[in-house]
C-alpha cells in the first residue's frame, strides 16, 4: 500500500510538473510598433527568466485592424490570456462579463498600494477592477523649429487661428505641409479634441443626455480639421495616416506640426536633434481654453483563461514599479506608481509641453466616455469611416456630426438606464 501511495504521489508530482512546464500564456498587444514590441519582449523575457516553466507567446495585432481582429479571435474561441486593453474597449469587454476581476489580486500584491488613485480609477468599471493601466497618454503639440523659421513663423501657435495660419505658411514651402493629420486608424482624439476646443467645453453630453458633438462650436471644430486637409495644409496621403505615418511625417520634416502623446518621442528623439523640435500645449480656442485628450491602456485578463494565477503573475510583473518605469520611459507614457514623476527622465525639456499642460488652468484634459459600451466601436469604426468621407468632401461637417450625435446620445441613454 505504501508503495502504491508513493507511486501515486510520484505520478501526481510528475503531472503537476509537466503541466507547469507546459504552461503557455498568450499575450495580445494591439498598439503596436517595432519599438514597442521590442520593449515588451524584453519585459516578457525577464518574466520568463523568473518563472521557469511558463512561456509567453506575444501576438501583435496592427492597430488599424486590431479592434476587429481581437473581436474575431474572441468570437472564434481563440481567446488570449492577457490582452493590451485600450481605454476605448474596456467597457465593451468588461461590460459583457469577459474580463477577470483584478481587485483581489491587487489587494494581495506587494506593489498594489503604490498605484496612484487615477490608475485604479481608470482601470475600474462598475465598481470592479478589470485592468492595470500601464500609463497615461496626454495630447500636446510637437513643432519643427526649422520649418517654422523657414516659413517666416516667428513663434509656435498659441491659438487655433495661429495654428491654421502657421500651417498655411509652412505649406507654401516646396514639398512641405503644415500639419501631420491623422485621418486613418486611431484619429478619434484629434476630431474630439478640436471639436471640444472650438465649442469651448469638453462635456460630452448636456444635462438632459444629448450629445454635444453636433453643437455649432463642435461642428466648427470638425470643419477646422476638414479645412486643414482640403486647403492642402496636410499631406494628401494623410487621409489614411495612422500613428506610424504621422510620426514619420514629422521626424522626416514633411510637416511642421504633430499633435501626439509622449509615445511619439520614442521615434522622434532617435531621428531628430533635440534642438530642432519642441513640445507645447495644444492651442486654445475662442473660449481661451483647449481640451487635450488624456487616455490610457493597460493589461487585462480574460476570464476564460485556464491559467489565471500565471496570467496575473505576468500582469504584476509588467506592472511592477521597475518594469513600468522602463515601459513609461521607452514607450512614452505618464507612469502609474506614486512618486515615479520625480524620476529625472520626466523632468527634462522634452516633457515640458505635457507638464505645462497639466499645470495650466487654460488646459483641461479630456477623458473619453469609455463607460459607453459601444464607444470602442464608434471610435474604431464609425468615426474612422465617416471622418474620411468628410475629409474627401463626400459629406459635410454637420452631416457627420449629426450621425455621431445620434449614436452617442442613444448609447448614453442605454448606459443611463442601466445604472
Amino acid at each position: 500500500m505504501t508503495y502504491l501511495k508513493t507511486c501515486a504521489s510520484a505520478v501526481a508530482l510528475l503531472v503537476a510538473t509537466t503541466a507547469s512546464a507546459d504552461t503557455t500564456l498568450k499575450l495580445v498587444e494591439v498598439i503596436t510598433s517595432p519599438e514597442r514590441t521590442e520593449v515588451l519582449q524584453s519585459l516578457v523575457d525577464g518574466f520568463e527568466a523568473n518563472n521557469p516553466g511558463v512561456t509567453v507567446e506575444i501576438v501583435s495585432l496592427p492597430w488599424g485592424q486590431a479592434f476587429e481582429k481581437l473581436a474575431t479571435m474572441v468570437a472564434g474561441g481563440d481567446i488570449p490570456d492577457v490582452v493590451e486593453m485600450p481605454d476605448t474597449w474596456q467597457a465593451l469587454y468588461a461590460g459583457s462579463g469577459q474580463l477577470a476581476s483584478l481587485k483581489d489580486h491587487v489587494a494581495g500584491w506587494d506593489n498594489g498600494n503604490t498605484l496612484t488613485e487615477k490608475t485604479v480609477a481608470m482601470g475600474s468599471q462598475a465598481g470592479d477592477l478589470y485592468m492595470i493601466p500601464y500609463g497615461f497618454y496626454l495630447r500636446a503639440m510637437f513643432y519643427n523649429k526649422k520649418l517654422l523659421a523657414e516659413a517666416g513663423v516667428d513663434a509656435p501657435p498659441a491659438t487655433m487661428a495661429e495654428f491654421m495660419d502657421a500651417s498655411a505658411k509652412v505649406s507654401e514651402l516646396d514639398g512641405k505641409s503644415g500639419y501631420c493629420l491623422r485621418g486613418g486608424p486611431g484619429g478619434t482624439n484629434g476630431w474630439i479634441m478640436l471639436a471640444a476646443t472650438m465649442n469651448g467645453t469638453n462635456d460630452f453630453f448636456t444635462p438632459d443626455g444629448k450629445s454635444r458633438i453636433n453643437e455649432p462650436g463642435s461642428v466648427e471644430g470638425i470643419q477646422f480639421m476638414m479645412d486643414m486637409y482640403q486647403k492642402g495644409y496636410a499631406p494628401k496621403d494623410s487621409v489614411n495616416w495612422g500613428f506610424n505615418e504621422i510620426v514619420a511625417g514629422f521626424y522626416s520634416g514633411t510637416c511642421a506640426f504633430l499633435d501626439q502623446d509622449p509615445d511619439a518621442l520614442i521615434a522622434i528623439s532617435e531621428r531628430m536633434p533635440a534642438e530642432d523640435f519642441a513640445v507645447i500645449p495644444m492651442p486654445v480656442g475662442p473660449s481661451g481654453k483647449s481640451f487635450p485628450t488624456i487616455g490610457f491602456a493597460g493589461w487585462s485578463i480574460f476570464n476564460s483563461t485556464e491559467h489565471e494565477d500565471e496570467a496575473w503573475d505576468l500582469v504584476a510583473s509588467l506592472s511592477s514599479p521597475e518594469a513600468n518605469a522602463k515601459w513609461a520611459q521607452r514607450v512614452g507614457v505618464i507612469p502609474i506608481h506614486k512618486g515615479a514623476d520625480q524620476d529625472p527622465h520626466f523632468q527634462t525639456e522634452q516633457f515640458k509641453g505635457w507638464f505645462d499642460t497639466l499645470n495650466g488652468a487654460q488646459y483641461e484634459p479630456t477623458t473619453m466616455p469609455t463607460h459607453l459600451e459601444q464607444w470602442g466601436y464608434f471610435a474604431s469604426t464609425v468615426l474612422l469611416e465617416t471622418s474620411q468621407e468628410a475629409l474627401l468632401g463626400q459629406r459635410s461637417a454637420q452631416d457627420v456630426a449629426d450621425e455621431w450625435a445620434d449614436l452617442l446620445t442613444d448609447e448614453y441613454s442605454k448606459w443611463k438606464a442601466s445604472q
